[in-house]
């Protein structure tokens, strides 16, 4: 048995009793004093099986029991019952160590006493103005001090929120009481006797204890700001590798968390899973004083958790997962890779997939949104993923599809046509993505009309359906919220030279190539495409989008001169 009883450690705990039974025992055969609070809400049979485990320990002790609820004084209340008679019980006891049942020792206590013995007159507590704390919740940082919060914040939310919106509206507040300037910290500390008894013996203790009564969370707060009364050194940190997530939560040590503990070198480590076999039975193994380590320093760890909840709440480019998927716009980027889009391209030229895809060296959609089925490259029915072509599955959830087809073929640039004759409900997510790259030749979808047959009424209305919906889709691109790469032509300019916007597409699409093109796609035949206009205008529908035709003058392509795009970033 080593001697490490300049150390007594008060912990508070409310499950797992046996295992929390495991670490008094252990601190105990260590020479420590122990004195133990059991939260009132725990059966009655519990705590007397915890008793009957540790009765033959003369150095552990049972405190007065108080009801504990987040948020509320109990904590506080049974903290300040088991310091008292920590202190009253155990004379030699040179520093209080507060610890939770979930807590695990990750060092000899024989270290941790010679460490506190070289600091003897040192309290170790995170004791931060409420100007410098950025983890409160709510807003409520300096409102915690100032209003009242009678109503428990968990079970009576309701309740809680309406008194504070009350208080907020009727100006309504409380007088901290002099001298004090409110700190908060982590609720597990490390404070010497002198200090600890100075809180406890203050002979304005009463007024102290009726006022943080009802300040929020107050076990985050009572011991922070009153150990600035009474401390002649404070360390503000904790030696309770203590870390929380995102939300607030504490991370739950597992035993494949067994090398970062050790890494830590820190004392104690809050909170391990009470099925952690593993690392319970490492911890709390006798071990030879000659593997003393360094300084505590959770600093050496703080890397991977960071990395951790990085990949928790925004995850990998593209990858929709479980954890984030109720949350809009957690997402680390919205599709997993860059593709490009090409509006009018299929109208304008014959087989124009095939040329692109001889062009670039990819393989080239075509209508993956159109009406009757998703046009994959090759004719293909199921692609990666086991994506299906049914129009049915892939309008129930058009963003999952796209994303998947993203996903599933990343390493690969997926290129794809669309039109104005497609489903439309990507438009603002395709637009808000960096991934995508957008060609539009607006009013390219007069030129199928053109080729078609049947009444010229009925052309007309549908040139008017089709221009109201590319019409909604341009408004959408250029959009200032737009983060797509985004190129829009009229049809009139475009062909006017077809090659330039061609080449930049390409070099965009392939930068490393550095290749001119020396093949362009075969254009349709645009033979009286501009009477056809001419009539859609006599019929009184003005097709704006289509661009500056002449009356009489069919489309001729100007190979040598260098079209101006309208061009978005």
């Amino acid at each position: 048995m080593t001697t490490a009883g300049t150390v007594g450690f008060v912990m508070l705990c409310h499950a797992a009793l046996d295992r929390a039974a495991e670490v008094a025992r252990h601190w105990a055969q260590q020479g420590c004093p122990v004195v133990i609070h059991v939260d009132a809400k725990v059966g009655r049979a519990a705590v007397d099986r915890m008793r009957h485990h540790l009765a033959d320990l003369p150095d552990v002790r049972f405190s007065p029991r108080h009801r504990c609820e987040w948020g509320g004084w109990g904590l506080v209340g049974a903290t300040l019952d088991a310091a008292t008679l920590m202190l009253d019980e155990f004379p030699g006891v040179r520093h209080v160590y507060l610890a939770s049942g979930s807590c695990l020792p990750l060092r000899p206590a024989a270290e941790l006493a010679a460490y506190l013995d070289a600091r003897p007159n040192t309290d170790f507590i995170e004791s931060v103005t409420t100007e410098d704390v950025g983890w409160t919740i709510g807003g409520l940082s300096m409102e915690r001090f100032t209003l009242r919060f009678p109503f428990s914040w968990r079970s009576q939310r309701k309740l809680f929120d309406l008194w504070v919106r009350v208080q907020r509206v009727l100006r309504l507040k409380r007088r901290i009481p002099e001298g004090l300037v409110p700190h908060l910290g982590s609720q597990w500390w490390c404070l010497s006797r002198q200090t600890l008894s100075a809180i406890l013996k203050d002979p304005d203790r009463p007024i102290y204890d009726r006022y943080f009564r009802q300040v929020w969370i107050p076990d985050e707060s009572y011991f922070q700001t009153l150990v600035r009364l009474h401390s002649a050194r404070v360390e503000s940190r904790s030696l309770t590798l203590s870390k929380f997530d995102f939300q607030g939560k504490p991370h739950i040590f597992y035993d494949d968390h067994l090398q970062l503990l050790r890494r830590s070198d820190c004392f104690v480590a809050r909170k391990a899973w009470h099925r952690a076999d593993r690392l319970y039975a490492e911890f709390l193994r006798p071990v030879d004083p000659a593997e003393a380590r360094a300084e505590p320093n959770p600093g050496k760890i703080d890397r991977l958790f960071s990395k951790a909840v990085e990949r928790r709440t925004r995850g990998r480019p593209g990858l929709y997962m479980q954890s984030r998927f109720p949350n809009e716009n957690w997402e680390n980027g919205r599709t997993g890779g860059p593709y490009s889009i090409f509006q009018g391209f299929g109208d304008v030229f014959v087989e124009f997939e095939a040329w692109l895809a001889r062009t670039v060296g990819l393989r080239v959609h075509g209508h993956l949104f159109a009406p009757d089925r998703a046009h994959f490259a090759g004719g293909e029915r199921i692609y990666n993923g086991c994506l299906s072509d049914s129009a049915a599955l892939r309008d129930y959830d058009p963003k999952a599809f796209l994303t998947s087809l993203m996903w599933n073929t990343r390493g690969e640039r997926q290129c794809f046509l669309f039109g104005p004759r497609d489903n439309q409900a990507l438009n603002w997510f395709i637009a808000g993505d960096a991934n995508a790259q957008i060609s539009v030749i607006s009013g390219a979808w007069a030129i199928p009309l053109f080729r078609a047959k049947g009444e010229f009424s009925d052309l007309r209305r549908e040139a008017a359906r089709l221009q109201k919906i590319e019409s909604d889709q341009l408004h959408v691109l250029r959009s200032p919220w737009t983060k797509a790469r985004t190129r829009i032509w009229t049809l009139a300019e475009f062909l006017e030279n077809p090659v330039e916007p061609l080449q930049s597409i390409i070099d965009e699409i392939s930068p490393t190539a550095l290749r001119r093109l020396t093949e362009v796609p075969r254009m349709a035949d645009l033979t009286g495409f501009g009477r056809f206009l001419q009539e859609l205008r006599n019929q009184g529908m003005q097709p704006t989008l289509v661009g500056d035709v002449p009356l009489g003058e069919d489309p001729k392509p100007a190979i040598g001169r260098r079209g101006r795009p309208y061009l978005v970033k």
